[in-house]
């Protein structure tokens, strides 16, 4: 029997999100658990943790199993409480008072900076209030750890250095994470869980290699009902033909025959099942329309610096031309979002640019921020659309729909979206825009692996020219065709990413 275990689990909540689902998690597993946003990643975390009642099926845990478990959210009455003391309080009373050196030795395990520990968690990064919140739960010493979307808001190297930490862990530790991130799942997990609502898919491997396994099982159980329809089809067929022989000739055998054929005919159509198919969150598509320049931006030795003046790096003679997806890639702070900033300036204020950074002036830009500040709370996403392009409103509320954004959605408040909900927004304003140049800033955050992969099809197959900033591995791998590196204050061109991701990992291993 193993520490965890899902009997027939299901879970609803304004629909089915999963049901039936069974499952052991035993010493050493590294679940990975994948599905699309709005699919029960969550609730199914939950329930395991003990914090929501399945609506069928039961969990069961090991008597006296300790679970550590890190939400997405950061809950918002530690906003006010310091980094140290938000993992102090997760501590008993009588470890507080007799053992609170393992906050200190749980910070320094997880590099979080001196400076950092007396700060308000409300005035940290992202990334780094992740970082609080995987020391809370890890200071209890637990004996399981669940972590629902741990690479959230985290840059290339802090994702490097929770990946080393998970892989040092004890081994007989079972650690479920929830994550979009498939470089991470591959790095740090050995099992694959692909949440459905109806038969959920387990692998004995990482997501990769289980992704691979899953295609094939649902690409031959298309197959299959693809073939069940059309004997079905043939036994119907010939039926007909035999009903009117025995029409015309009185058989009652003939009648008979005919009667047998059908029914086995229904007999196969009612137990034939189409292949699963994910129910899409909301299409990605993107706009090319083109432009006749070759060359579509030019650096001459360009200085790239911080607001202040000070030196962060220099370009050099670069041209980005035609069809190139060039991904800018350095370390946090390096200067990549302020180098995309120069390029939109010389794009939509060329006036006001910096004559080492010039643009085509053809071009049109379709600028995507991380965080997504182009998309204002308080407006809707009706009226988002409605002021920016001249679209009749059926024709807006339709595009909205197919972008993942129901009826009950479009006049709601934008802040009252779900992350990937706005993400979506923002690449359908994208869109509209018909641009034939990309600046994307962190484009895959808030996406799912279906938004992921959906983005990625449409740059490649429209073959868009872009300048990108992604920490997303698999992202950059699948897109990028030139690399630029910041090194050494030097904007350089390299062969790949892959030394850089290594160098990265390294310094954090």
């Amino acid at each position: 029997m193993g520490l965890i275990n899902l009997q027939s689990l299901g879970a609803t909540l304004r629909a089915p999100l999963f049901s039936n689902l069974n499952l052991t998690i035993s010493a050493g597993d590294r679940l990975g658990i994948v599905a699309a946003n709005g699919r029960g990643k969550s609730t199914l975390l939950r329930c395991i943790a003990g914090r929501f009642e399945p609506t069928s099926g039961e969990v069961t845990r090991s008597r006296g199993l300790r679970i550590g478990f890190v939400e997405q959210e950061v809950p918002a009455a530690l906003g006010a409480v310091t980094f140290h003391e938000v993992v102090r309080d997760a501590l008993t009373a009588e470890q507080a008072a007799d053992e609170a050196w393992r906050v200190d030795v749980v910070l320094e395990e997880l590099e979080v900076p001196q400076a950092l520990r007396d700060r308000a968690l409300a005035a940290l990064s992202g990334g780094w209030q992740r970082i609080a919140m995987l020391a809370r739960a890890w200071v209890s010493e637990p004996d399981a750890l669940l972590l629902d979307e741990p690479t959230n808001h985290l840059d290339l190297a802090r994702i490097g250095h929770v990946e080393a930490w998970l892989n040092t862990l004890p081994r007989d530790m079972p650690v479920i994470v929830s994550s979009h991130d498939r470089a991470f799942l591959d790095a740090v997990t050995n099992r694959t869980l692909f949440l459905r609502q109806e038969a959920s898919q387990f692998f004995s491997m990482p997501y990769s290699r289980a992704r691979s396994a899953l295609d094939e099982i649902d690409a031959a159980e298309e197959r299959r009902y693809q073939t069940d329809l059309k004997t079905a089809r043939q036994l119907r067929k010939q039926a007909a033909k035999l009903s009117n022989i025995g029409i015309n000739s009185g058989s009652d055998l003939l009648t008979v025959k005919t009667k047998q054929l059908r029914q086995r005919a229904e007999r196969i159509e009612d137990a034939a099942r189409p292949a699963h198919q994910e129910r899409s969150a909301g299409a990605i598509r993107l706009a090319n329309s083109g432009s006749q320049a070759k060359v579509l931006v030019t650096f001459e030795d360009a200085a790239v610096t911080t607001p202040d003046g000070a030196l962060l790096f220099r370009t050099g003679r670069l041209w980005l031309r035609q069809g190139d997806r060039v991904v800018l890639l350095g370390r946090n702070g390096a200067g990549k979002t302020r180098l995309l900033d120069m390029v939109r300036r010389a794009i939509v204020e060329p006036e006001r640019a910096e004559r080492t950074v010039k643009a085509t002036p053809s071009l049109v830009l379709g600028y995507a921020d991380q965080r997504l500040a182009d998309l204002p709370d308080a407006d809707t996403p009706l009226g988002l659309i409605s002021a920016r392009f001249e679209l009749a409103e059926q024709r807006i509320r339709s595009l909205l729909a197919g972008a993942g954004i129901g009826i009950d959605m479009q006049s709601k408040p934008i802040g009252s979206l779900s992350g990937g909900q706005k993400a979506r927004l923002g690449m359908l304003a994208l869109r509209l825009t018909s641009p034939n140049f990309y600046l994307l800033d962190e484009p895959t955050n808030h996406l799912d692996i279906e938004g992921q992969e959906a983005l990625e099809a449409e740059l490649v197959e429209k073959a868009s020219s872009c300048l990108l900033v992604s920490h997303d591995r698999s992202f950059v791998r699948t897109v990028g065709t030139r690399f630029w590196l910041i090194d050494k204050r030097r904007l350089v061109e390299v062969e790949g990413p892959e030394a850089f991701f290594a160098a990265v990992a390294q310094e954090e291993g």
